[in-house]
């Protein structure tokens, strides 16, 4: 366990510094620059005034001399400032990650637990009705956009019916109420989008497991049908569907990007948004690396988890 996890983490350290380099590139190959901007904003702005602005901050060293001066002062815990917001990037980044996780955590668990439930009814009733319409409703959930889906319900429960707020975040004295009053528009529009795809999968996995010897020789034995779904099929059909789950908390974290700046939920989404349209390069940096380990820590924790649902499985590479 020890060596796997170690292991691990430095895989995902060692593609935090690659992805590290690589957006750092991009950034800095788009046209213009911060400086620029500053140029063409004041008119009194002088050559000379913007050649000792371009040497201070280090914009007319050549790319890799720059990542490395930005990577020495990463590694002591300085990511540099925000130059939209004027203050440490890490002070902006930090607030609006938690925002984000507790959106995308919140639709991440309700999809799962809808998905897995209705996966499981779809594969025990096969070629029924009950079936039929899951396996409708997850194919409209796979086809309808997510930035689409989050209009229609802004126009319905907002702007038609009135019930709840079409976007916005409450204050941080605002109770429960408020809370979820601004939370389920955007929490609706993520677990009607990401149950569509979830749900095949633990349909397809349930029928392979119920086919399975060990369940025939459950039934024969007179085992009870829900102690057999839960301790034996479903315990069984989930291990293929973790790995599914894993990289559905990749792209249920992608998706929130449109989704919070559709509903204008401060989050990571409108915060990459803001720094790459107004060239803030330390910024956007941080917003998307800190995207890029949430998602190696949920790949990460989706291998222990197999080890929970099946004894069987060995981390370290070896059966028990």
């Amino acid at each position: 366990m020890i060596r796997f996890l170690a292991t691990r983490t430095l895989g995902a350290i060692i593609t935090l510094f690659a992805k590290s380099f690589i957006i750092f590139a991009l950034i800095g190959l788009m046209p213009g620059d911060p400086l620029d901007l500053l140029a063409q904003a004041n008119p009194d702005a002088t050559p000379e005034s913007i050649a000792t602005l371009r040497s201070i901050y280090s914009v007319d060293q050549p790319l890799p001399d720059r990542y490395v001066a930005w990577l020495q002062a990463a590694l002591h815990g300085d990511f540099g400032f925000s130059r939209i917001q004027h203050r440490p990037v890490l002070d902006i980044v930090v607030p609006a990650l938690g925002n984000t996780l507790v959106l995308t955590g919140i639709a991440f668990v309700i999809s799962t637990i809808i998905a897995v439930f209705l996966g499981t009814i779809a594969a025990t009733r096969k070629g029924s009705w009950i079936d039929r319409a899951i396996n409708l409703l997850a194919y409209a959930g796979i086809s309808v956009p997510s930035f689409w889906l989050s209009l229609v319900l802004i126009y319905i429960f907002a702007v038609k019916l009135g019930w709840l707020p079409a976007g916005g975040m409450p204050h941080v004295g605002d109770g429960a109420q408020s809370w979820a009053s601004h939370l389920l528009l955007p929490v609706a529009a993520l677990v009607m989008v990401e149950i569509g795809g979830l749900t095949r999968y633990a349909r397809s996995a349930m029928l392979e497991v119920l086919g399975q010897d060990y369940i025939r020789t459950a039934r024969a034995k007179g085992i009870a049908n829900g102690r057999m779904l839960l301790r034996h099929a479903l315990r069984n059909a989930m291990i293929p569907v973790i790995t599914i789950i894993a990289l559905g908390f990749g792209h249920l974290f992608s998706g929130a990007l449109l989704v919070e700046n559709i509903f204008a939920w401060r989050g990571m989404g409108r915060l990459i948004l803001e720094a790459i349209m107004g060239n803030d390069y330390n910024l956007a940096l941080v917003c998307l690396l800190f995207t890029t380990a949430m998602i190696l820590v949920a790949s990460i924790l989706a291998d222990l988890a197999y080890t929970w649902l099946d004894p069987r499985i060995s981390l370290g590479g070896r059966r028990r």
